[in-house]
């Protein structure tokens, strides 16, 4: 018999699981048991934390790594010099990422697919907290498809958005067979946060379409602390390993949440035990309205170094840095 921890959820759990999720900080905290905070917090990017996301942090704790990456802060209205809207240009009209509805063209050979505007978790610090989605909908798919189709030098399409997992299971796996009729396509990559956020999107048909996918899979995680991983993102994690689909996963250096050596290391060391690489740590985009989590690249190498010191090379992501222009994302190094 095929041990719990294999079994992926019903269909409809995560969606009950969204539906019931905190859209209110002041719901949040006083589950927490923790006193609404004057001043009130300024929400004008809404709330959304599902609450077994929220049942892994500390009660009584304002400071808990998790709650801080989710909980609103006035700080987020505050205009900051050298922090901008889209400080990656991605919707700058002169570097030409966007300029097919629904792709970013940013590196050679591979392309991003907004596959959705929607999120199962509002993260204070994301980087597209401005991008206009609008303007990058889903109805724009089948012109997304026609530029993949018709540039050869395009071998990976990587769903992004929002977050991909948020179609349903018939979509995703219609949105795959599409894809997989493209000649020049190899790789199919995903990122996303559901796996940790909410697990129980991992289901049986998700499964089946990642095990049946022609073309090699790649699925990037979100996973910024070691206190987001648990049992229920154990379970999702040894579900889609066995999907043959490779698993990585990409985290944010954040202020007063993961800048130390001690949590980087037992991240690294959790994300192992749960079948997943650590793959990229990336230094903080200046995004407006989150300055207050911002490392900078001095800070950001002297923690890096720690880690070299402290954990095998299989287990040390590559410390990077997007700047808009480039070939790709910059290693940052010291050399």
């Amino acid at each position: 018999m095929i041990p719990p921890i294999h079994l992926p959820w019903q269909p409809h759990i995560w969606r009950e699981e969204l539906a019931n999720a905190y859209r209110k900080p002041d719901d949040l905290l006083k589950d927490l048991g923790i006193a609404s905070v004057d001043p009130p917090y300024n929400d004008a990017f809404s709330t959304l934390v599902p609450r077994g996301f929220a049942a892994r942090m500390t009660p009584g704790n304002l400071q808990d790594p998790l709650l801080k990456q989710v909980l609103p802060n006035r700080q987020e209205s505050q205009l900051v010099a050298g922090f901008s809207k889209d400080p990656l240009a991605e919707t700058d009209l002169q570097h030409g990422f966007n300029s097919t509805p629904g792709l970013i063209h940013k590196y050679q050979g591979r392309v991003l697919l907004i596959t959705t505007p929607a999120c199962a978790v509002h993260c204070r610090y994301c980087f597209r907290r401005h991008f206009p989605y609008e303007e990058n909908r889903p109805k724009h798919l089948e012109q997304a498809l026609a530029a993949i189709e018709h540039d050869a030098s395009i071998n990976e399409v990587i769903l992004s958005g929002g977050d991909p997992l948020l179609l349903d299971d018939s979509a995703l796996a219609d949105l795959f067979k599409r894809l997989q009729n493209i000649q020049h396509l190899q790789r199919l990559r995903i990122h996303t946060r559901l796996p940790v956020v909410l697990p129980q999107r991992i289901t049986q048909l998700l499964l089946d379409t990642l095990s049946g996918c022609k073309l090699d899979t790649v699925l990037v995680i979100h996973c910024n602390h070691p206190n987001e991983l648990d049992q229920d993102t154990q379970r999702a994690l040894a579900c889609l390993h066995q999907t043959r689909t490779w698993l990585f996963n990409q985290a944010v250096l954040l202020k007063d949440i993961n800048d130390n050596v001690e949590v980087q290391v037992d991240l690294a060391m959790k994300l192992f035990a749960q079948q997943v690489l650590p793959y990229y740590l990336h230094l903080p985009d200046a995004v407006q309205g989150t300055h207050h989590f911002f490392i900078d690249r001095t800070r950001g190498l002297a923690i890096f170094a720690q880690m070299q010191a402290k954990l095998p090379g299989y287990l040390l992501p590559r410390l990077v840095q997007e700047q808009p222009g480039e070939a790709s994302k910059l290693i940052v190094s010291t050399k």
